[in-house]
């Protein structure tokens, strides 16, 4: 029977939507993308409104899957979505605000406009479940790491589609740089995740458009003390205010800092290239050595400027090859939301 799939893909600013025919893999009928930036947070009705007008004439759906970002401590695996996983989801956006909410609404949303129509989950989390100890615990109190304080990682429906792609061209020891909006490095070994740049939440590891990436913890605390920065406004410099966007005080696009000529917008881009090529590297010690770097997401699939830096920066590496593939994060969800119901 084939499976009608409707795979929400749930962004910190857009929703991207596709309609795809699963027998066995997926074919996409439809698709679109919705900008939520200005979303209050409420009214995810109207975004089904819009939905449900680009997909009049196709089949109905007979799942529903969601991108779920990050998954909490308690859920590791895709799953079917019940009342016990909605309250692990609303448990585990204290780990990701900037996504989590809006996932949770949007899952309200489409019950009730899809009453009776199975939901699943997919969680950006589960590619990186398995990762060994020495990459998942954080360099802090045992007290807190009992809180599901740890390293989970970020980009794995991106990182799974990857793995895919690459079939029996699949490397023993491969590097997957998601460089868009948000920015990851990941360690694959044998098609698992062993390391990557993320850490507790989405906003560490590669500096990104408007997010930091990793930060002296010291120049938080220094804001805390000497600027009265609390924690929304420390919040929303990590993560709205800093990265591309902060350096160049422009912008975070990469396609506007490309054209400007400024020497602020040329740092930002050289900042941005010099910190993927740092976690490159990282990732190639947790693998020891590396045979393979995939390049994906917006900016690793379209600005060539970046994949020529990255390959001249990391020149150094023995036999690696460099490849360019596109990010089909909802072809993997609309495959796990079939294979689940």
């Amino acid at each position: 029977m084939v499976a009608v799939v409707l795979a929400l893909n749930s962004g910190s600013s857009s929703l991207k939507y596709g309609l795809y025919a699963v027998d066995p893999e997926p074919v996409l009928l439809v698709s679109g993308t919705i900008e939520t930036l200005d979303d209050d947070g409420h009214d995810h009705a109207r975004f089904f409104d819009t939905i449900e007008t680009a997909l009049k004439g196709w089949p109905v759906p007979t799942v529903i899957g969601h991108r779920i970002v990050h998954g909490g401590p308690r859920r590791d695996a895709h799953c079917r979505i019940d009342d016990a996983v909605m309250a692990d989801l609303e448990a585990a956006c204290a780990f990701a605000p900037l996504h989590g909410p809006a996932s949770l609404a949007l899952i309200r949303a489409a019950r009730a406009r899809y009453p009776g129509v199975s939901q699943v989950a997919c969680f950006d989390t589960a590619f990186h479940a398995e990762m060994p100890d020495v990459a998942k615990t954080l360099p802090i109190p045992r007290a807190y790491q009992a809180g599901g304080v740890r390293r989970y990682g970020f980009h794995g429906l991106s990182c799974e589609s990857i793995v895919r792609q690459l079939g029996d061209d699949l490397p023993r020891r491969l590097v997957i740089a998601h460089l868009g909006n948000g920015a990851s490095v990941t360690a694959v070994l044998n098609g698992r995740s062993i390391d990557t740049s993320m850490g507790l939440t989405p906003s560490g590891g590669v500096m990104m458009a408007t997010r930091t990436g990793d930060l002296d913890p010291g120049v938080l605390l220094h804001l805390l003390r000497e600027r009265g920065l609390d924690a929304p406004a420390l919040a929303t410099l990590v993560d709205h205010a800093s990265g591309m966007a902060g350096v160049s005080d422009l912008s975070g696009d990469m396609r506007v800092l490309r054209t400007a000529e400024t020497a602020d917008a040329d740092l930002a881009t050289r900042m941005f290239e010099r910190s993927v090529c740092k976690q490159i590297a990282a990732m190639i010690a947790s693998l020891g050595g590396a045979d393979m770097l995939v390049l994906t997401g917006g900016i690793g699939e379209n600005d060539a400027p970046t994949a020529r830096a990255i390959r001249a920066g990391l020149a150094w590496v023995p036999g690696l090859e460099t490849r360019i593939l596109a990010s089909q994060e909802d072809a993997q969800i609309a495959r796990h939301a079939a294979a689940l119901v």
